[in-house]
């Protein structure tokens, strides 16, 4: 057989720069037990790339690779479409098509691309298909088309998106006998909307696939889940697309009697099931499968992975189990690299799950529980609303978690109302913390200093299990609850006894020890060092050097500008956005982060804005404190109300500017962790074990240890896990999936929410309106005064844009995440956990904010 041909049947997954994704998944197809797949051959890529090695073909192919905007794209891509088709096919290529081809028989021509069906990006639809083709040169000219097909514009844009060369895409075409059906349709092994992998969904319509995939009908939807029928939905299908006599297909009306019909029978509902579980099965992986039936025969005409499903948990056991998102809770949802995940996981004291690049908690068990499982959504719903509602609406429909009545009442409650009630107003308490833990951190240098090698990572392993400690210290988590719980009862006391909403939120103002919000207060007073030195504002706005400090001295006021500067690193360098992801760059390795944000502070704001903005923000608390005591002194019982009041105020002034201070700690001794590994990965480079530095980024701890043990490292892994970081940063990470897959999600009360605005969580009190800047990344920020922030979430890297701002909207958080605590310190109305909030609101769109009810409504 000639090389430019290869029949189905000696394909296999492996051959995928021969034959192309859908090709190799058919020839696999075609070797599975029980499934049957219409006969056929593929015309391979060494075919094409013999037809394109033209030197005009060549040219285009340069042209596109610069092209830099749309219409040129397009242009281009036309002119290598009409080039391609336009090339008479050698005839030894021919030759080997036609004697694959029986006389009178129609087929089916496909598109079949070295990027398609992969499971990292489907590419479905990108490259054409035809149906019904009749007579030797119609194939060939229908083969010269699929090639050109490959430079549509949408394939075009498509590659460009996901990061493919279009050199290296190449395309073999797959030649079908053709299958006339009764009735076609796709089938999904896992349900596309919830992405439950027990649920099975199948869409069906009369005649060929066609009219479903183009949008001619309403197809009817069958779900199964293991082997029984559990919804199904019969739509009025009034066209059919069918195969005509002399080649081609049609459109033709259904008849009347015909429309309302199921397209198929329980039986055949059930056959596909069985079908796709066994196409599953062999891939490993959920499918999105083609199929079509004639004459009560059943044929597959595709398969590829199901690209946007997130991937679930892995755990080796057959309960049931519902996971939490650790990044919706410390607001932050990207993508982490391996040893990122890892350092999590050695620091959680309880079970944590990788999946997607992201990190999971199971809390199954306890929601099994009566008396835990009431704490539990409590505590989510002062984390995430929308988390708290999905709980709720998974445990009222009864089919997942089974409730273990008989335990209720046998575990504690936890509560926080004996944190609030033991805890003394002494600021003492706090400081002594902070004061231990900057101890700690200046121990950990002294014992990672002149370590190496597995010494060097057995320190650090056991240092963790200090940090642990520190970090979840029970007077620690004391100081936190108890604020926490104050100015929860502050609001609900204030709201009952004086009709006002959210006290705590100005009464939290200028909080002593809130070490986040000093640091954007601070980083003003940078701004003020550098203000005088009109030279040093020009080199820092010209500046793309990395290496800028070094050369702030040769400049008039430069000495003054960088000791300004590395004195803020000094205290802050550690952080960075995303920064509970050990492996993300920090301020440090990279000061230039903070040039933009110094020169929006120098151009936006006066001298001396955050001595002000502090001394604003603690009278305004203290006049609010005067003013609720005065008109608690009017009501009954004002004595013991006032009392109790003034203890609650006490403990919010005092200690709810320390939880922000444990992170603070924790990502301090990340950094000087990083540092030390940073030093070890140096010497691994140059015992030629690693290529980079930074490639022990994609190694847990375990791989690392046994990396730096043996002195070696098969790179094929390295390779494998920046591909997988690739494909997991395109997925949204769900608020909380079960082991099933199933994503749940929860509604907001939309009651009293103006017509078309956006519902969140109120978490800082007040209505602002203002321009809306919509930034994704930080570093970009180009903020003026007044502006309103509109992000994905927020960490305390971002507080520095906090000064400059007067609002807040997130897609992300809860009451106690961080960008909530720190716009009630800076007295900025916010709303968060707003859902596609990036999407929905434009920049530069003019907003109101509303931070005491909880909705954004767009002007």
């Amino acid at each position: 057989m000639s090389s430019f041909v290869s029949t189905l049947a000696r394909l296999d997954k492996t051959q995928l720069a021969l034959a192309g994704g859908k090709a190799a998944n058919l020839g696999e197809l075609s070797a599975i037990k029980g499934i049957k797949v219409p006969e056929g051959f593929c015309v391979t890529t060494e075919a094409y790339r013999k037809v394109i090695d033209t030197p005009q073909v060549q040219q285009l192919l340069d042209e596109l690779r610069s092209a830099d905007d749309h219409q040129q794209l397009k242009g281009i891509s036309k002119q290598i479409r009409d080039t391609v088709e336009a090339i008479v096919i050698p005839d030894e290529i021919v030759a080997a098509i036609n004697e694959q081809l029986t006389v009178g028989k129609a087929y089916a021509i496909r598109s079949s691309a070295t990027a398609e069906d992969l499971p990292s990006a489907s590419f479905a639809g990108q490259q054409d298909t035809y149906l019904n083709i009749i007579g030797k040169d119609e194939i060939i000219r229908h083969v010269s088309r699929c090639w050109a097909s490959l430079f549509t514009e949408r394939a075009v844009i498509y590659r460009n998106q996901n990061g493919f060369d279009h050199r290296k895409v190449q395309l073999a075409v797959i030649i079908q006998q053709m299958v006339m059906p009764q009735v076609a349709g796709t089938m999904f092994t896992a349900d596309p909307v919830t992405g439950n992998r027990k649920v099975l969904s199948i869409d069906a319509s009369f005649g060929l696939g066609e009219a479903l995939v183009s949008g001619l009908v309403n197809a009817d939807n069958f779900k199964v889940r293991e082997g029984r029928i559990i919804d199904k939905k019969i739509s009025k299908k009034t066209m059919a697309v069918n195969p005509l006599k002399d080649g081609g297909t049609a459109a033709n009306q259904i008849p009347t009697l015909q429309q309302n019909l199921p397209s198929l029978s329980d039986g055949q509902v059930l056959q596909l099931e069985q079908a796709g579980r066994t196409i599953e099965a062999h891939f490993g992986s959920p499918q999105d499968i083609e199929w079509c039936i004639q004459d009560d025969q059943l044929y597959i005409v595709q398969s590829r992975p199901i690209t946007t499903l997130f991937p679930v948990p892995i755990v080796n056991d057959d309960q049931k189990h519902v996971y939490i998102s650790v990044g919706h809770q410390q607001m932050m949802t990207d993508v982490m690299l391996p040893l990122g995940i890892s350092f999590r996981q050695l620091i959680t004291p309880r079970p944590m799950y990788a999946a997607g690049g992201r990190m999971f908690v199971d809390i199954a068990q306890a929601l099994a529980i009566p008396a835990l499982q009431k704490t539990m959504i409590n505590t989510m719903g002062q984390f995430d609303l929308l988390i708290k509602d999905a709980l709720v609406t998974l445990l009222d429909r009864n089919d997942f978690i089974q409730v273990k009545q008989e335990d209720a009442g046998k575990e504690k409650v936890i509560s926080t109302e004996g944190y609030r009630n033991k805890l003394k107003n002494e600021p003492a308490i706090a400081e002594q913390l902070i004061k231990k833990c900057e101890a700690e951190a200046v121990a950990l240098k002294q014992k990672l200093k002149g370590q190496s090698g597995t010494t060097l990572l057995d320190v650090i392993r056991e240092d963790l299990h200090l940090l642990v400690k520190t970090t979840g210290d029970p007077q620690s988590m004391t100081l936190i609850l108890a604020a926490m719980d104050a100015s929860v009862w502050l609001n609900e006391k204030m709201k009952e006894w004086l009709g006002e909403k959210n006290v705590a939120d100005i009464l939290t103002q200028s909080a002593p020890n809130n070490i986040t919000s000093e640091m954007g207060l601070e980083l003003l007073q940078v701004a003020d060092m550098i203000r005088p030195y009109a030279a040093v504002i020009t080199y820092l706005q010209e500046t793309k050097d990395d290496n800028f400090l070094a050369v702030l001295p040769a400049i008039e006021g430069g000495v003054a500008a960088r000791d300004a500067i590395e004195g803020y690193l000094d205290k802050y360098g550690m952080r960075c956005t995303g920064e509970i992801d050990i492996t993300r760059t920090r301020w440090s390795e990279k000061p230039l982060t903070l040039v933009p944000l110094i020169l929006s502070n120098l151009r936006n704001l006066p001298p001396g804005e955050g001595y002000r903005r502090f001394e604003q923000g603690l009278k305004q608390s203290l006049n609010k404190e005067r003013e609720i005591l005065a008109r608690l002194a009017r009501l009954p019982d004002a004595e013991q109300k006032i009392e109790e009041t003034k203890r609650m105020i006490g403990l919010v002034r005092t200690f709810a500017g320390y939880r922000e201070y444990p992170k603070y700690h924790l990502v301090h001794c990340y950094f000087i962790y990083k540092q030390a590994l940073l030093q070890e990965a140096d010497r691994l480079v140059k015992a030629n074990v690693l290529k980079n530095k930074r490639d022990i980024y994609y190694l847990n701890y375990e791989e690392l240890y046994e990396v730096v043990r043996t002195q070696q490292l098969n790179y094929q892994l390295i390779d494998e896990r920046k591909q997988e970081y690739k494909n997991y940063e395109k997925l949204t990470p769900p608020r909380i999936m079960t082991s099933e897959g199933e994503v749940i999600n929860g509604r907001y009360n939309r009651e009293g929410v103006p017509p078309d605005a956006l519902a969140g969580l109120a978490v800082s009190s007040g209505i602002i309106e203002g321009r809306a800047r919509v930034i994704i990344n930080m570093e970009e920020a180009d903020l003026e005064e007044g502006d309103i922030l509109v992000t994905a979430f927020t960490d305390p890297s971002w507080t520095p844009l906090f000064v400059l701002i007067k609002g807040l909207v997130t897609e992300v958080g809860g009451l106690m995440t961080h960008g909530s605590v720190i716009a009630r310190e800076y007295g900025l109305p916010a709303v968060v956990g707003v859902e596609h909030a990036t999407q929905l609101i434009k920049d530069g769109q003019r907003i109101r904010v509303n931070g005491t009810e909880g909705w954004v409504e767009l002007l």
